[in-house]
């Protein structure tokens, strides 16, 4: 759709983005560095769904903007379209992206005070599950903030459990 920009600049810009906000900005309140991380998202996803509609007609419903977003708008952003898209015709939406670019090269700090004691490895995995989350908050906001243009207000939010296979994300 015209300029692109590369996707390993993308991926060094998020990751200092969450690095500042939670070490630097916000060290002490993760869920508030969270809500900036988001709130940017939003902001990116409202002005690139903007851009990628302005030659389109406004959707009729909610299903033709959720199909929009899972091929059009996802193979632009991921060069992919999304894997699967399931909903309980209730207003809620969970689309599948079995290899999720933006998390392939994301890894934890295991210098010593970063880490958890030999003993509980479970703290080890907690810090890597809390930073993936942080990394997950832009994509998230980008997706809000691109139904939100579209007229769909929602809330939107990834699920980790079944890393590294998949993300799915869940739309209110």
């Amino acid at each position: 759709m015209g300029r692109e920009v590369s996707e390993s600049c993308v991926e060094s810009l998020l990751t200092e983005m969450v690095s500042s906000y939670c070490t630097r900005f916000y060290a002490d309140k993760p869920d508030l560095a969270a809500r900036r991380i988001e709130a940017i998202g939003y902001q990116v996803g409202h002005q690139l769904s903007e851009r990628y509609t302005m030659e389109r007609p406004r959707f009729s419903d909610h299903l033709e903007a959720i199909k929009f977003i899972c091929k059009d708008f996802w193979s632009e952003l991921f060069k992919k379209q999304i894997d699967n898209l399931k909903t309980n015709h209730r207003g809620t939406f969970v689309l599948q992206d079995n290899k999720f670019r933006w998390l392939s090269r994301i890894s934890v700090d295991p210098s010593p005070e970063n880490t958890g004691s030999a003993q509980d490895p479970s703290m080890d995995e907690n810090k890597a599950a809390q930073a993936t989350s942080m990394h997950l908050y832009f994509p998230c906001g980008i997706i809000r903030g691109a139904l939100s243009n579209l007229g769909i207000p929602c809330a939107v939010s990834a699920d980790i459990s079944n890393l590294p296979a998949s993300v799915p994300l869940w739309f209110v």
